[in-house]
């Protein structure tokens, strides 16, 4: 005996609606039992709705994009009593199928053609190639959907899946992401939208200045790594009072004309005794993500300040040099940045920056990473506080530091012991002679 069973949406609790996001099956189909028809989803949660009969398909009720409720019609099926599930002999309305017309389809006459061999299904690597939008409904389960929303990702731009019958399964919407993020472009569905032009002259008179093209390409680089890496800044303070006499004793011994020693030279070597203590921050991630890539050479790149715009001249193999030395490289090169006359290899294979607003002024900031590199060091202007040595109030000179590095590799633990070496090699500029 043969039954028409109805297929319902069961009790979900107390939710009104229920958005209906993808339907699998269409009149003709044969479906199996407790095999998905549907995928429904509400704003806490997302369902597969299973058939409580194995048949044929007769009629399809809902479309992607309709809400629908408890009790809602889905499709029915046609099916023997066997294969009718105890549950939904108890909860589902079956229909003998006697009672039941069968609809007949009008077949049109297709003009005869030449059998043409099916094109190969495209791979998965190929289809993820191809991130423009597709009105193409995702094959993915509700737990994947939720995944792919937690990262930002759009399952319709995923073209083919890795899974039976070409489902997306969570390792696709993990390679959709690596390979966005190694293309340098934000994953579509997780764009920002863009701010709308204004146009400011009625509110009084304007000008436009075209900015310079290291300023364009510093705004893109920066934007870049905003977007893609997850950063930490870390504030701290190290007491350089000592390290201030000790340069002004130096200084005061050259000649005039001589060229001067500033703090930077101490925090440079400070910085590198501290990298070679803590190696990851002497790294860049891999391209895929997967492996650290450590660097057995130490460049600091110096942001520098010029009329058209920051550029970033690296000092190489700042650990074998002397701070006289790297004070007389560091002179050259800021004087070619403000020149214009940098090179490319003059600004490449830094492995961490450092960017001070000494001069200027501040008490902290959130200096952005200059990918690849992990971390970035910045200092602003040290100012004389009192300090309790455990009996009393002491003047003493502090100056700020802001650490911010990439989450990825670097935890909030190792960010904290790294600064903590680094204020003890500035407030005692003895431990870089260990």
């Amino acid at each position: 005996m043969t039954v028409l069973i109805e297929i319902k949406v069961p009790d979900v609790g107390n939710v009104a609606e229920i958005d209906v996001v993808e339907v699998l099956i269409q009149p003709g189909d044969v479906v199996a039992l407790e095999q998905t028809v549907a995928t429904l989803e509400t704003d806490k949660a997302s369902m597969d709705l299973p058939s409580s009969a194995a048949g044929t398909v007769q009629q399809v009720y809902i479309k992607p994009g309709d809400k629908v409720a408890e009790g809602s019609l889905i499709a029915t099926v046609l099916a023997s009593s066997e294969q009718v599930s105890a549950e939904a002999a108890a909860q589902q309305t079956i229909i003998p199928a006697e009672t039941v017309s069968t609809p007949v389809v009008e077949k049109t006459q297709e003009p005869i053609s030449l059998p043409v061999k099916p094109a190969p299904e495209p791979t998965v690597v190929e289809a993820l190639q191809d991130t423009e939008s597709t009105t193409r409904k995702a094959h993915a389960s509700p737990s994947v959907r939720l995944f792919a929303r937690e990262l930002g990702v759009d399952v319709t731009k995923i073209k083919l899946g890795s899974g039976r019958k070409g489902r997306i399964l969570k390792d696709d919407v993990k390679n959709f992401v690596k390979k966005v993020m190694t293309e340098g472009i934000v994953a579509v569905g997780a764009g920002i939208p863009s701010i709308p032009a204004v146009d400011f002259s009625p509110f009084g008179e304007t000008e436009i200045l075209k900015l310079s093209k290291i300023k364009r390409l510093t705004g893109q680089n920066l934007s870049r790594v905003w977007l893609n890496l997850p950063m930490v800044t870390y504030h701290e303070e190290a007491d350089i009072t000592d390290m201030e006499a000790f340069r002004n004793a130096l200084n005061a011994e050259k000649a005039k004309g001589e060229l001067k020693i500033t703090g930077l030279m101490f925090i440079i070597k400070a910085l590198v005794a501290a990298m070679q203590q803590f190696p990851n921050f002497n790294a860049s991630l891999s391209a895929d993500g997967e492996s650290l890539i450590l660097k057995k050479y130490f460049n600091i790149g110096i942001a520098v300040d010029t009329p058209n715009g920051l550029v970033v001249p690296v000092l190489r193999n700042v650990n074998n040099k002397s701070i006289n030395e790297l004070a007389v490289e560091l002179a050259e090169k800021s004087e070619k940045a403000r020149l214009g006359k940098l090179l490319p290899a003059d600004m490449q294979g830094g492995c961490m920056t450092i960017s001070s607003l000494g001069g200027i002024g501040g008490t902290a900031f959130t200096p952005i990473v200059n990918a690849p590199e992990v971390a970035i060091l910045g200092v602003t202007r040290a100012k004389m506080q009192p300090v309790w040595n455990g009996k009393e109030f002491e003047p003493r000179l502090m100056l700020p530091l802001d650490l911010t590095y990439d989450h990825r590799v670097i935890d909030g633990a190792e960010g904290a012991r790294f600064m903590a070496v680094v204020k003890q090699n500035l407030s005692d500029i003895r431990r870089l002679l260990l």
